[in-house]
């Protein structure tokens, strides 16, 4: 008797943007440090004046997502074009207390936070007389609440907004094509209003999943947490305010990553030559952790990529989670999706082990899969395709 089929269970969709163009937005209250951290970060000049809303208009720039793997491709190949993968980070102005109501210029920046897909939370835990706070005093857990706060309420605002139209159509009107959304939007109230909670927190169905990507709320977002030390401390290791941060992110958002860094350390890092970093960098014992938090930001936002690689190009192509090798094939071209047929893979751990593609076809570690196959982030492809006329190769060399 042949065993029973298991079911496999839902595959649900990822809450969030379809595509490969993601950002990440620094997100926090003024004067924490967020024009600086992005100049360091993506070696940009955006103004970082020591006074609120010095940053309006939103900031854009995107940065190599760092790579040892791409690093040993370029190396093994020496290809005349290296293309790695890259984070589109944006520089968002200081939210105040009072935002979702239109204090600050609050409106305009939650408008920009909701352009992006992903959020790093950047908070200040360093005292420095020469840097105003807009609230006064250095207090991380209260900056952390407030811009928490302001999320929520904003997504508060446009739930009650469109809640109110949909119980015209459907409890009043019995649109029964809206009621699966109407269903979805009283559980986002139940979270949002009742509990006070974000979004991303719960539970959600397939329905759902396709409502709050309609709607794109705020709190949907993930959030990495980006804490600004001083200099001194980043070196010792030691603030007394990253125990109350770590109690504050596990009761208000469980799982969160939290990065300790220091903008001024990184801004002294960047100043100097490739030399003076070395010494810099064994005499404080310290090293930078914009590598990690590029990574982390690049990962938040489900994204991964496969590589072609060859003497002519190593390249990193960027997809999303679960994507298949068909809709892979058509980040090269559409072509190469339209007219699929299989794609050549071999994973870089196994081509790094075996030392060349001809030895890792010889070890059975180069293998032909079809359209189901779903690309596993470090794969290296070569796509076949049919372009009408007869068979051609889609290999990047």
């Amino acid at each position: 008797m042949p065993p029973k089929k298991v079911e496999e269970p839902e595959k649900k969709p990822l809450i969030g943007r379809v595509g490969t163009n993601l950002r990440v937005g620094i997100v926090g209250v003024p004067n924490v440090g967020k024009s600086t951290f992005f100049n360091v970060l993506t070696k940009s000049a955006a103004p970082a004046e020591n006074f609120p809303f010095c940053t309006i208009d939103p900031n854009e720039n995107k940065v190599p997502v760092p790579d040892e793997r791409f690093d040993f491709l370029c190396e093994y190949h020496k290809p005349l074009s290296k293309v790695p993968a890259y984070l589109n980070v944006v520089d968002i102005a200081g939210l105040v207390k009072g935002a979702a109501e239109g204090q600050g210029l609050g409106n305009a920046f939650l408008s920009h936070i909701s352009a992006c897909d992903a959020i790093f939370h950047l908070c200040r835990a360093f005292e420095d007389p020469d840097v105003t706070h807009v609230e006064g005093e250095v207090d991380p857990v209260r900056d952390l609440e407030i811009i928490s706060e302001e999320l929520r309420l904003k997504d508060e605002e446009k739930l009650i907004q469109n809640l109110d139209k949909l119980e015209k159509v459907v409890a009043r009107g019995g649109d029964k094509k809206l009621k699966p959304e109407y269903d979805s939007m009283l559980k986002v109230k139940s979270i949002l209003c009742d509990e006070k909670k974000h979004l991303r927190f719960a539970d959600w169905n397939l329905h759902d999943i396709e409502t709050l990507n309609k709607y794109m709320f705020l709190t949907t977002k993930p959030a990495i947490y980006l804490i600004n030390l001083s200099d001194k401390d980043f070196i010792r290791k030691k603030n007394k305010w990253l125990a109350k941060i770590k109690e504050w992110v596990d009761k208000n958002d469980p799982g969160a990553i939290i990065i300790p860094f220091s903008g001024q350390f990184e801004n002294n890092l960047a100043e100097k030559d490739e030399t003076e970093r070395k010494i810099y960098e064994e005499e404080t014992k310290c090293k930078s952790v914009l590598d990690k938090i590029i990574v982390t930001g690049y990962k938040a936002l489900q994204l991964e990529y496969f590589f072609t690689a060859g003497p002519d190009e190593v390249k990193a192509w960027t997809i999303q989670k679960g994507t298949k090798a068909p809709q892979a094939a058509g980040r090269i071209h559409t072509d190469f999706e339209k007219g699929f047929i299989m794609a050549e893979v071999m994973h870089f751990k196994d081509f790094k082990e075996e030392g060349s593609e001809a030895m890792a076809r010889a070890a059975g570690k180069y293998r032909q899969q079809g359209r189901n196959y779903v690309v596993v982030d470090g794969d290296i492809i070569f796509f076949k395709f049919n372009a009408g006329a007869g068979l051609k190769d889609a290999k990047k060399k």
